[in-house]
């Protein structure tokens, strides 16, 4: 796999959840995983009263939501755009890891857990396709 595949490998080809477009709908992002405004305040780093979800969203919330938008639709891609399957397999604890579900992990801020999961499966499903 070429560094430009991987540097590339962040964003998602397609949209089927929704949440991605023009400018990411942060709350339809946080309902995807229903999350509650103290998750997406831990999620970000920031406090629970700051949580908001229009123009005057604090920069570190809808830079992690934005993040947290690709990584759903990422996800989605893989199961063709199934929002039902895409939602249990973030709910679903996952073995690599260490049995918490993807959404816990989102929730108690270890974001960057998941990314690395879901761009590992991406990569190791390219390599296989293309053998």
């Amino acid at each position: 796999m070429t560094a430009a595949a991987v540097a590339f490998d962040t964003v998602p080809n397609t949209n089927h959840l929704g949440l991605l477009g023009k400018k990411v709908d942060l709350k339809k992002t946080v309902e995807f995983l229903s999350f509650k405004k103290e998750d997406v305040a831990r999620a970000a780093g920031v406090s629970k009263e700051s949580v908001r979800y229009d123009d005057k969203t604090p920069t570190e919330v809808r830079e992690r939501l934005m993040q947290i938008a690709s990584v759903c639709e990422l996800v989605a891609q893989h199961f063709n755009g199934d929002a039902r399957r895409t939602a249990l397999w973030f709910t679903v604890p996952n073995p690599l890891l260490g049995n918490v579900s993807p959404r816990d992990m989102i929730r108690l801020g270890r974001y960057q857990k998941v990314v690395r999961l879901v761009q590992e499966a991406r990569q190791a499903e390219q390599r296989a396709q293309s053998r």
